[in-house]
């Protein structure tokens, strides 16, 4: 990946829209998944589809301000990957749903963009790897579920190293298990959505 900055009108564009996509597609995970009762989100519209917010002051506002942070690293080519990490009380991920990004200053599609960002998000809408680990939710308490959202960066200037915060999540021990949901591969966005979950134990 060629990390490098990139100031145009047409990157500060493209990182706006793909920040605003992450912000739907991270909800809608959220939602997916079962940790909060219905009532906790509200329907909107975006992109011409019906899509969940969270109506939470505090989660809405995590969500938003975790991926707006991002915007100036994904605009300068810095950001590799955005996990949403799922884990218990004991910090080991049981899922982590990853974002592979990687953004083409160099031209700006809009028409063609917004109509695979809501492919994108039917798809999302209908996976089926959120309800395999339905059992796995059921078996503990949804007050022992935590989750968090981590970007993996190719580099980080140095002088803003400080402002951020190691994820203290666990790793697996063995690579884990991989299933893709969703890509696209368009100008200028490219975008992999896959489930990675640990091994099964022998």
């Amino acid at each position: 990946m060629d990390c490098k900055e990139n100031e145009s009108p047409e990157s500060r564009e493209t990182s706006r829209v793909v920040v605003e996509f992450l912000e739907v597609a991270i909800t809608s995970i959220i939602f997916l998944k079962g940790i909060y009762p219905p009532g906790a989100f509200e329907r909107r519209r975006y992109m011409n589809l019906l899509v969940h917010r969270a109506r939470h002051p505090q989660l809405n506002r995590y969500i938003l301000n975790s991926v707006n942070a991002l915007e100036p690293y994904i605009q300068q080519g810095l950001v590799e990957r955005i996990a949403v990490i799922f884990f218990k009380d004991d910090k080991i991920p049981v899922e982590r749903f990853m974002f592979k990004i990687n953004v083409n200053q160099s031209c700006y599609d809009g028409e063609m963009m917004d109509m695979e960002m809501r492919l994108f998000l039917v798809k999302l809408s209908l996976s089926e790897p959120f309800s395999k680990n339905a059992a796995v939710l059921s078996q503990s308490k949804k007050s022992d579920w935590r989750w968090e959202i981590t970007g993996y960066f190719c580099s980080l200037p140095e002088a803003e190293v400080g402002a951020w915060i190691s994820s203290n999540t666990y790793q697996w021990k063995q690579p884990p298990v991989i299933t893709p949901i969703k890509s696209m591969n368009i100008q200028p966005l490219s975008l992999q959505l896959y489930l990675e979950h640990p091994p099964p134990e022998l």
